[in-house]
């Protein structure tokens, strides 16, 4: 794709999921380069299965799913492989491995056979480039929290990816560490062009930092649209209830 292709990076169409009943229906769904997306919406509405689909962890029972320009197909694996390649998903709860930072953030540079010289620069730029260089030795399992998710996060834009999905980055942390989160997701739209899905239960991060929100509730995309009109008394009644806390689940 040139980089004068103004297509969406990802268009989702009449996209459903079902389980033992309809969890998620996505009846349009365009993510454009290089934006902040917030997702927001009450507890069990849908939005991490919505990251799950994005990423293919959960295919879509049925309907349209294009990235970068080509469609997916239910059962390609070849080709759900070589979209996650170019995506990367970080939970909620961090899993790192008892090894140093530098070595949790070079796994998936090996894993993708990067060579060593590469991996080893491409470290030191990112531990620079993130501040956080007085981390590089210290072993996973002696991380805080929020020094735990600040590594996770980078060792998922390791290898630059695409699309960045975050579920719930900054949940039980201090602001300190919220605030050192945010700005690393601020970076990697500036200065990497990285398009980010970032699922948050915090209206205020979503105000903060996302340039579009996408408002789910029930299984159902209610609104999606600039973050100033989706916080404004222009967006949708349901939306409105729920960033002003009058929504009653």
């Amino acid at each position: 794709m040139s980089m004068t292709d103004n297509r969406p990076l990802l268009e989702m169409t009449g996209i459903n999921k079902v389980f033992h009943k309809e969890v998620l229906r996505i009846e349009s769904l365009s993510l454009d380069k290089g934006l902040i997306y917030g997702v927001i919406g009450p507890s069990g509405a849908g939005k991490s299965t919505l990251l799950r689909i994005i990423n293919l962890l959960t295919p879509p029972t049925r309907g349209t799913y294009r990235f970068m320009g080509e469609a997916f197909e239910n059962g390609n694996d070849r080709e759900r492989l070589r979209i996650q390649r170019e995506m990367a998903l970080v939970f909620q709860r961090t899993l790192l491995f008892r090894e140093s930072v530098r070595h949790n953030i070079a796994y998936g540079l090996k894993a993708r056979r990067v060579p060593r010289k590469d991996i080893e620069k491409r470290v030191d730029e990112l531990l620079a480039y993130l501040g956080m260089e007085g981390l590089a030795h210290r072993r996973g399992d002696t991380l805080s929290g929020g020094e735990a998710q600040r590594v996770a996060i980078a060792r998922a834009v390791a290898f630059e990816p695409k699309l960045l999905l975050l579920d719930e980055p900054t949940a039980n942390l201090d602001p300190r560490n919220i605030a050192l989160i945010e700005d690393m997701i601020l970076s990697m739209k500036r200065d990497k062009g990285i398009t980010v899905v970032m699922v948050t239960h915090n209206v205020f991060q979503a105000k903060r930092i996302a340039d579009e929100v996408i408002f789910i509730d029930e299984g159902r995309i209610v609104e999606t649209g600039p973050v100033e009109r989706v916080f404004s008394s222009e967006a949708h009644v349901k939306t409105r209830a729920y960033v002003e806390g009058r929504m009653i689940y």
